[in-house]
Parts: C-alpha cells; sequence; structure tokens
C-alpha cells in the first residue's frame, strides 16, 4: 500500500547559484561522493531528498546526510539510507525517480509499506 508521494522540482541555474554563494551548503547537504557530481545531477539529488522528505511527512529536521543518493549498476536512481532516517523507512519500499532538462530538475519518491 502507497504510504506516501512526494514530489519536487528544482531550477538548475538558481541552485547553482545558491551553492556558489553559499560554499558550505554543498557539504551540508551532500555526501562527498554526491558532491563531486555536476550541478544538474545536484539539483536532482537534492529534489530527490526534499521529495523523500515529503513522502515520509517527516517535515524539517532530518539529517541531509542520512539520504544518499546512488546509482545501481542499471544506472537507475536509488537511496542509501543511514541513521534517523534509515529508523524511519524501515521495512518499506522506496521508490525514485529522477529527472532534468530545460533547466529544471525534478523527483518523486512514492513511500510504500504492507
Amino acid at each position: 500500500m502507497i504510504d506516501g508521494i512526494g514530489i519536487d522540482v528544482v531550477d538548475i541555474e538558481r541552485f547553482k547559484s545558491s551553492i556558489e554563494r553559499t560554499p558550505g551548503l554543498l557539504t551540508k547537504l551532500f555526501t562527498s561522493a554526491e558532491a563531486a557530481k555536476p550541478v544538474h545531477s545536484l539539483a536532482a539529488r537534492f529534489a530527490a531528498k526534499e521529495a523523500l522528505y515529503k513522502a515520509l511527512n517527516a517535515g524539517k529536521g532530518l539529517p541531509w546526510h542520512d539520504a544518499e543518493v546512488i546509482n545501481l549498476e542499471s544506472g537507475k536512481p536509488a537511496f542509501l539510507f543511514r541513521g534517523e532516517i534509515a529508523d524511519l523507512v524501515d521495512g518499506a519500499i522506496v521508490h525514485l525517480s529522477l529527472s532534468h532538462d530545460a533547466g529544471i530538475a525534478s523527483a518523486m519518491v512514492i513511500v510504500e509499506r504492507s
């Protein structure tokens, strides 16, 4: 059964400007593996984390690094959960879809529980 759905969109240029203006933002939001990605990928990963928080109905205050966006061997994006967020999603199936085109990055997350 679907327990939560989250969707988020990010303007890539605006996101890039925010990172350039506030250099500490990169390390606050992303793991070192994520931070090495190009800006369009970072924007999509940020959208994924925001969509996840919406799908979990978690509000703010969750550690950004506890939900790392990785790519499986197939190239499909997925979350790697740690800590507090791992506890929240325990036993759930979390689906993630990312896209970026025309200057916009988007993410959709569906959380399923039995």
